[in-house]
């Protein structure tokens, strides 16, 4: 078994980090204008000029079975949906507000049919929930609102009551867990400080206490004992969700303790639907950053960007068959592993990255770097039973203390030598899959 101690969580994780991949979907009305999720405070667009996306919001192609389909075949166990991102537009039918897909041409309960169509191909269920909330009348204006600039943003704010919206999350929270069974994974998005130095309120964040994040976590945890729920409320939880990059350790609290984490990256620059956005991920990186993720002990939560007619794009669905291509023949390095114990660890080779089963059991070598004929393993002398590509299942001959020479000096110990045909095998990451004794 793993000799990691991993910080103890109120959910249950167990789960969450055997099944190491996850697909994140950003979608909402964000998706017709293309050009950024964070449109309508980029461009401080007015409510007024902004429901013209309300008014003609219409995924006629929207087939949540064929998303979930594409979900699976790549590898993916889990997936979390926005529900309702910034601009506050609910993609579910929430009796608290107008402001939701029942009340656009889509006429339909967009939440339901994805719970329904992910459920039924066997993936676990999230939903991401906004904390910000740009639409929402009592939702005060602050630094990163679109109205922030406005002449008459003061004035707007003395009507409104913090405390009343932070009602409304519980609200719809405690609909989101109540009408759609066993939920999973509960994402809240996010905390943020105000300009240092300042107390005007236009230049102020939003925090644990504005949200009333102590009660909006009990009221999810009453109704979902077991959900696991990230810690961007600012209230440390059972998740810590690093974003856009990716760490080169295991991520750790505040107190050094290992943590589970899930580092989440979109496909290209952007969460959602950007019809001209062209910084799109390589094969290579794709399969590099779950590879790199897994062998430092944490999840890849990889993200999908829904047009707003409903599916998903030509560049997404050519990422999401990168990985299918892959994980179909070398998954077993993916699920059920963890960072390599550290006496293992200490001896993976350059342009290799380790991943080692739960039990112990089995090694694995991601061969970033194809060598020439053999790979050379100091230190694992003694430690393999048998040794084979993960893809076919195909034996590789090995030598233990095999005599090589450095620096004119005859040295043997402890080397293992793995012989590896020349010609690389067709995947863009080679897995060597090791038995040890």
């Amino acid at each position: 078994m793993s000799s990691y101690v991993i910080r103890k969580t109120p959910g249950d994780t167990a789960w969450f980090r055997h099944d190491r991949f996850g697909m994140f979907i950003h979608w909402g009305l964000y998706a017709m204008p293309a050009r950024h999720e964070w449109i309508k405070t980029r461009e401080q667009i007015s409510e007024e000029k902004y429901d013209v996306y309300f008014k003609y919001f219409n995924p006629d192609l929207y087939d949540p079975r064929e998303w979930a389909r594409q979900a699976k075949a790549a590898g993916m166990k889990y997936v979390v949906l926005t529900s309702k991102h910034h601009e506050g537009f609910c993609m579910w039918d929430s009796q608290y507000t107008d402001y939701k897909c029942t009340n656009t041409p889509a006429g339909r309960d967009l939440v339901k049919e994805y719970v329904d169509a992910f459920r039924a191909e066997g993936l676990r269920i999230g939903f991401y929930y906004s904390l910000i909330d740009w639409h929402h009348p009592e939702y005060p204006i602050d630094k990163n609102h679109p109205r922030r600039n406005h002449p008459d943003a003061r004035e707007m704010n003395k009507t409104r009551d913090m405390k009343k919206y932070a009602k409304y999350m519980r609200d719809q929270v405690t609909e989101l867990l109540t009408n759609y069974g066993k939920i999973d994974i509960l994402w809240f998005d996010f905390s943020y400080p105000g300009e240092p130095g300042s107390d005007d309120p236009l230049k102020m964040g939003k925090g644990k206490d504005d949200w009333e994040a102590e009660e909006l976590i009990a009221t999810a945890r009453a109704i979902q004992p077991d959900i696991i729920i990230d810690n961007r409320t600012q209230i440390e939880q059972d998740l810590w969700t690093p974003e856009q990059y990716q760490p080169k350790e295991w991520v750790k609290d505040k107190d050094g303790n290992l943590v589970t984490w899930e580092a989440c990256q979109t496909f290209s620059g952007s969460w959602g639907y950007y019809r001209d956005e062209q910084t799109w991920k390589s094969p290579e990186m794709l399969i590099q950053m779950l590879i790199n993720t897994v062998s430092i002990g944490g999840n890849l939560l990889m993200n999908v960007g829904p047009t707003s007619r409903g599916f998903i794009d030509y560049r997404a669905e050519a990422a999401l068959k990168t990985y299918a291509d892959w994980m179909k023949y070398n998954d077993r390095s993916i699920y059920g592993c963890t960072m390599a114990e550290p006496e293992l660890l200490a001896l993976c080779p350059n342009g290799c990255k380790f991943t080692q089963s739960e039990d112990g059991k089995r090694l694995y070598i991601h061969l970033f770097e194809y060598p020439f004929q053999f790979l050379e393993l100091p230190g694992f002398a003694g430690k393999v039973e048998y040794a084979q590509f993960l893809h076919d299942g195909s034996e590789l001959l090995f030598q233990d203390k095999v005599e090589h020479f450095s620096e004119g000096k005859s040295q043997s110990d402890n080397l293992m030598v793995l012989r590896l045909p020349v010609v690389k095998p067709p995947m863009i990451v080679p897995v060597v899959e090791l038995f040890l004794k």
